[in-house]
């Protein structure tokens, strides 16, 4: 009789660490150390087992004999999901020369002289930038490395709320630090916009005060998962008449003519909107890239990360508009 499986991303039983002392290497199977690294890169035994193509209860099993092999714990479950012990991180490093390795057998089996990235690369995007910006970015990505799958998941939301889960993230505002290794990856402006339709209806504002007779569209405040989104800081005492979680519903609700959106430019200039109060209501964010420690030197993320550093120096001029 076999015994019942362990709910996802859930541990084996605990076991005390044993002190460190010589391992046998014929007991160690290399094959493992794969395991240890998709759920070092993902952060979670689901999105760990999906990369590798098996159930997330082989992926337990498999670093928990891993674990057995070493007499040490190599990672550990917390609230932001799993993460690797300094022993566990001691050991991926190591591991990813097998890796390599492996990737490098495989090119020489099929002739290829360049190596061709392969795995999985997860990456975490706000809905706007990530739609217009990182797609784009990947989709290059794909075309020198077609072994390579990547994941697209947008969503507007602080760094610091979902630091698993992700290889690479990027996010609007600021660095939070902890786990995270991050970077500035570029600014972006905002503006009001409208279309004719609501200006020959409703009149152009010709001052911040006359604001206060139009309606606005932007985030649902009590939803907003980003500080440096609050409308609060930019348009002191503004509420918006039509709020959404999501920019492209914004854009739309703009379009159609139900308000004035405050609107990043580079969806904006991709309508027939019309800029109002540009010197007034200029709104600059940053855009921070992030990536988990253990995701860091992994040449796919390298490449993804490289790809986003080129889509924004090529197309500055539609993050930061004149």
């Amino acid at each position: 009789m076999h015994p019942p499986s362990r709910p996802a991303d859930e541990s084996p039983a605990p076991r005390p660490e044993a002190g460190r002392g010589t391992v046998d290497p014929r007991r160690l199977r290399a094959d493992d150390l794969r395991y240890l690294l998709a759920v070092a890169r993902t952060g979670r035994l689901v999105a760990a087992a999906d990369a590798l193509g098996v159930d997330h209860t082989t992926v337990s099993r498999r670093i928990a004999a891993l674990e057995k092999s070493l007499g040490l714990r190599l990672m550990e479950r917390g609230a932001e999901g799993w993460a690797l012990t300094d022993t566990g991180k001691q050991v991926s490093e190591s591991a990813r020369a097998i890796e390599d390795a492996l990737a490098r057998v495989a090119d020489a089996v099929s002739g290829q002289g360049v190596r061709s990235l392969r795995g999985t690369v997860r990456v975490s995007a706000p809905d706007g930038f990530g739609t217009v910006f990182a797609a784009s970015a990947l989709a290059r990505v794909r075309r020198h490395h077609p072994g390579l799958q990547v994941e697209l998941i947008t969503a507007t939301r602080q760094l610091t709320l979902h630091p698993a889960g992700f290889d690479l993230a990027l996010a609007i505002g600021g660095s939070p630090g902890g786990r995270l290794v991050t970077e500035h990856l570029t600014d972006y402006a905002l503006g009001l916009y409208a279309s004719d339709e609501y200006l020959a209806r409703c009149g152009s504002p010709e001052t911040l005060a006359d604001l206060r007779d139009h309606a606005l569209i932007f985030y649902i405040e009590s939803m907003l998962q980003v500080g440096d989104l609050d409308i609060e800081r930019h348009l002191p005492g503004a509420t918006p008449a039509f709020s959404s979680t999501n920019v492209f519903a914004q854009l739309e609700a703009t379009r159609l003519g139900a308000g004035i959106g405050v609107l990043p430019a580079f969806l904006a200039r991709r309508e027939p909107l019309r800029r109002l109060l540009a010197d007034e209501v200029d709104i600059r964010l940053p855009i921070t890239l992030a990536m988990r420690r253990e995701a860091v030197t992994h040449p796919a993320v390298g490449a993804v990360r490289d790809a986003l550093r080129r889509e924004v120096a090529d197309r500055t001029a539609e993050l930061l508009p004149e």
